[in-house]
């Protein structure tokens, strides 16, 4: 079967999912989609460290658990769908790679909730933990890279310019219109380079 790779670009609640092959040197998109990991999309639900801060402790951390519980399942559920869809197409779906912010290792809750900076980290970081949990269900091979490498990265393993790298991927997205926005093209790139780890590996 011919190979695909997922690439996700995450913000608090939601998903950019791009799936992508690779066909004479361009990415070819499979399949996109904006994934909500909460199934109440609000503002409670899509900041649950935020909504924590107001709450006692215990009931904190319960409700924080139940929306990365809630986040895990729902990316479980699209993942296996979009994978199931692409072997009916002849594609592999095994590996992924995620868009990290800073990538910065977060601490006890407590402390979390005493800091607005960590708050919004934390936010972010719960959704991303959730993409790599429902991957490794799913028997992804998933990796992550910062987003501000992502382009740099890419463009040594393949020797080709950053802005040549962007160009393509724009053009990827034209068949499939709107919404093309710096989040799947980020996504696709992200896919891009799973794909190309795999190959130079």
């Amino acid at each position: 079967m011919k190979q695909a790779a997922l690439g996700f670009r995450v913000h608090s609640g939601w998903t950019a999912l791009v799936a992508v092959a690779v066909e004479n040197g361009r990415p070819r998109v499979l399949a996109r989609q904006r994934l909500h990991l909460v199934e109440t999309f609000n503002y409670r639900f899509r900041q649950p460290y935020h909504t924590a801060k107001r709450m006692p402790r215990e009931q904190a951390a319960a409700f924080v658990a139940t929306v990365a519980a809630e986040a895990k399942r729902l990316a479980e559920a699209a993942i296996r769908v979009v994978q199931s869809d692409l072997q009916k197409q002849g594609y592999a779906l095994e590996r992924a790679s995620l868009l990290l912010a800073s990538g910065r290792t977060l601490p006890a809750l407590e402390k979390i909730l005493a800091s607005h900076a960590l708050i919004h980290t934390a936010d972010g970081e719960l959704f991303r933990e959730a993409l790599l949990c429902a991957g490794k269900q799913c028997d992804l091979a998933a990796f992550t890279i910062k987003e501000r490498e992502l382009s740099e990265t890419l463009s040594e393993l393949l020797c080709i310019k950053p802005p040549v790298l962007m160009s393509r991927v724009t053009a990827a997205g034209k068949p499939l219109g709107a919404p093309w926005s710096q989040d799947e093209k980020f996504a696709t790139l992200a896919a891009w380079l799973a794909l190309s780890r795999r190959k130079h590996s």
